[in-house]
């Protein structure tokens, strides 16, 4: 399989991508009991930024997919990089909890554009063969981006604080240099605009069946990811006294989990179809959940997440490929990020759902991760059935395809 210098640097723009954008977003995650300590307040109520930046993601998905549909995925992807990359720096100056989080909404709104127009990029340009496993790759960028946060909380939170965290989280601005200088056009883009298309809604509402489906699909993913992550490092701290130096060396484990998960289903997809290595992928989690949620020490606990994350993001690997290849081709860029995004916004409730839960049932975080992972688990081995998958489709082709099984 011949790659070109333009395709790999496209894979490099759009893997970091996705990674920083993670890289920001959980940097919240790792510092809500210092949040609600400074402003003198419950974790649940700083949880709800959480909720909030998922809930503004859609929003983004739709204006950034939109943009990168009518003025072309570089473009637009350089735009969105630097535009969360910018937000995140207020929120480490908010002196109250109204401002942090009317910041984070706000921050959620660019966070929230990113996927789809990357995927889009990265899937027009590589190689068919090669989707699979570039799936599985841009997809371990969100874990990659745990990772990266779980090491700047794990060494420089001491130091800097957790408004410290937030001005590390400017640094992706300098992506955006790359992709100008060295990214290219997508090819298929570049062929599409040549052509006449239906507008946004006209598209919607033609696939309206597909569109609901994928909303619903990726709502179980969303908890499934959510709902076994962010009140992670919280479940340490707060359930078992871990301190930050432990916390930060599990959350790096459990990513290093994450990402082989995703590399290994994401290529697998390749062999077997998007269908069934999502279903393996997802049912995994059943018989880790006791050795994840319910265990004490730190080695069973280390071992439990990075079992856990390997089944998470191993069945996220295979997403960015699935929705690119059954999305109708004239809105590519704006459909697998909207429904994503969407899903997002459904489960954007899962960190103050969860934290109420555990403070109303003596701070036992962990019987509330399980409950949402494996019940997320099992409807995504289920719902995946449903759809018809689109194996290497030919994705410069402008005419609809069908993608749903009747």
């Amino acid at each position: 399989m011949n790659w070109t210098r333009a395709q790999i640097n496209v894979v490099i723009a759009a893997y970091l991508g996705w990674t920083l954008d993670a890289f920001d977003f959980f940097l919240m995650v790792f510092v809500l009991k210092d949040i609600a300590a400074e402003f003198n307040t419950e974790i649940p109520a700083v949880a709800l930024a959480i909720t909030l930046t998922l809930a503004a993601r859609p929003v983004g998905a739709l204006i950034f997919g939109k943009l990168a549909d009518k003025y072309g995925r570089r473009p637009t992807l350089m735009l969105d990089i630097g535009l969360y990359s910018i937000l995140e720096l207020p929120s480490g100056f908010s002196p109250n909890l109204t401002t942090l989080l009317v910041l984070r909404t706000l921050f959620g709104v660019a966070l929230g554009g990113e996927w789809g127009v990357g995927t889009a990029l990265a899937m027009e340009t590589v190689p068919p063969r090669a989707r699979g496993f570039v799936s599985g790759l841009l997809q371990a960028g969100y874990p990659s981006g745990f990772l990266l946060a779980s090491i700047v909380f794990g060494t420089l939170y001491q130091h800097i604080g957790w408004r410290g965290m937030f001005f590390v989280g400017v640094i992706p601005a300098l992506l955006v240099l790359y992709i100008r200088t060295s990214v290219p056009e997508s090819p298929a883009f570049e062929a599409m605009v040549k052509t006449k298309r239906p507008g946004l809604w006209a598209t919607f509402k033609q696939h309206w069946i597909l569109s609901l489906y994928c909303i619903i699909l990726m709502t179980a993913f969303n908890f499934f990811s959510h709902g076994t992550q962010d009140l992670y490092p919280t479940f340490l701290r707060e359930q078992h006294h871990f301190d930050p130096h432990t916390v930060s060396l599990t959350v790096i484990v459990l990513n290093i989990g994450a990402i082989v998960g995703g590399l290994t289903f994401g290529s697998l997809s390749e062999k077997i179809g998007r269908r069934w290595a999502i279903c393996i992928a997802a049912l995994i989690a059943l018989p880790v959940l006791p050795l994840w949620a319910f265990s004490s020490g730190v080695f069973a606990l280390t071992l439990g997440a990075f079992l856990m994350q390997i089944s998470v993001q191993g069945a996220w690997g295979v997403i960015p490929v699935h929705l690119n290849e059954i999305s109708p081709p004239e809105i590519r860029a704006t459909f697998p990020g909207f429904v994503y995004q969407l899903g997002n916004l459904l489960a954007s409730v899962n960190a103050t759902v969860q934290a109420s839960y555990a403070v109303d049932h003596g701070n036992n975080y962990g019987l509330g991760l399980a409950v949402v992972g494996g019940t997320a688990a099992v409807v995504i081995a289920v719902l995946i059935w449903f759809g018809r998958e689109q194996h290497g489709v030919d994705m410069t082709q402008p005419e609809p395809q069908v993608a749903l099984a009747h």
